[in-house]
């Protein structure tokens, strides 16, 4: 979409597995080629509101602090400090708090609108989240999830 170039250009990923803890993988796009036979692969690439929305689910799944080393010692989220704890209402309002304290971190948000954390019904170690928010320069607001977060490994 041309109005959401602000939003910027990655890598898509693909999540492979999520049993004890998501595995992404780059996505491939494959093409043909009118001078040659068979397919070429390339890397597949994300843009606009779903490049946010991606670029939100990592900076979720980061540990904060994990890329300190590469100069964004502030990059990540505090999720992981909650593997492991009883999913009561105190453990999904630090899961908001943390969501909340990494989402202002992300420059292509200008409001976070909500975000829910609610339990999920068939599992007692996950929540469901979902979050809305309005990206910079934007008029409507971006949907992010639902996505599950499992709180035990």
């Amino acid at each position: 979409m041309a109005g959401d170039r602000h939003l910027l250009t990655d890598i898509r990923l693909k999540l492979r597995d999520a049993q004890l803890r998501p595995v992404y993988t780059v996505d491939l796009d494959h093409r043909r080629v009118p001078t040659q036979s068979g397919l070429l692969e390339d890397l597949g690439t994300v843009q606009g509101v779903e490049n946010l929305g991606q670029a939100v689910l990592l900076r979720l799944l980061t540990p904060r602090g994990e890329l300190a080393e590469l100069a964004h010692p502030d990059y990540g989220s505090r999720l992981h400090e909650l593997i492991g704890r009883t999913n009561t209402a105190t453990t999904r309002n630090l899961v908001k708090l943390f969501i909340l304290e990494s989402l202002k971190q992300e420059p292509r948000i200008a409001t976070i609108e909500t975000v829910t954390v609610t339990p999920n019904p068939g599992r007692r170690d996950r929540v469901d989240v979902l979050i809305r928010v309005k990206p910079m320069a934007a008029t409507t607001s971006v949907t992010i999830g639902p996505f599950t977060l499992e709180l035990e490994l």
